[in-house]
């Protein structure tokens, strides 16, 4: 049953973020593999500003990529900030893999050359088309915390139910522990 529920969850996700993207397979192909079910819990706590030196210093860019897509969607009036920080980030990551891919070709490595031109067009397609993914992921990251919200408030709901629940079984146990003396009480008159 549990498996059920997480295929219907897995298709509920899917059906959204086909709606979000529309006839764009390229789109929904970028964002399927990049957005988060629950983006409170996986997306970086640290400052954009902090993420973005980090990924400059590293050239792992992801976390803040992830950041600036997440306040994108929180922050509407600052769209264009946050879309200049993903093609800047792209760009240099862009670069960056180029001229790894060069040296891999160099050692004749084809295989980790493929990968890196696949980066290397994952990159260039964000840096081209940062503000339709900052579009649709803002759309789909605000139904998710919607729908956060609601779990949240339904498991407070639950929990209320189940504490209303013990009460009342712990009431019932004291009135038949009260029947039950009365009962001893009777029997010793």
């Amino acid at each position: 049953m549990w498996k059920k529920k997480e295929k219907k969850k897995e298709e509920k996700e899917e059906s959204l973020l086909t709606e979000l993207c529309g006839d764009d397979a390229k789109l929904y192909d970028f964002l399927s593999n990049y957005l988060y079910l629950n983006p409170l819990a996986a997306i970086s706590k640290k400052d954009l500003d902090i993420l973005t030196e980090e990924a400059e210093k590293s050239g792992n860019i992801i976390q803040a990529v992830d950041k600036a897509i997440f306040e994108a969607a929180q922050n509407p009036g600052e769209r264009e900030r946050y879309i200049k920080v993903i093609q800047n980030l792209a760009s240099k990551t862009i670069h960056a893999t180029e001229q790894e891919k060069e040296k891999v070709e160099k050692e004749g490595l084809t295989d980790r050359a493929a990968a890196l031109g696949r980066r290397i067009e994952d990159q260039k397609f964000m840096c081209e088309r940062a503000e339709d993914i900052i579009n649709v992921a803002s759309r789909f990251y605000n139904e998710k915390l919607m729908e956060l919200g609601e779990n949240v408030r339904r498991e407070a709901r639950g929990e209320k139910r189940r504490g209303a629940e013990r009460e009342e079984s712990r009431t019932e146990e004291l009135e038949k522990g009260g029947r039950e003396a009365r009962k001893k009480e009777r029997r010793g008159n």
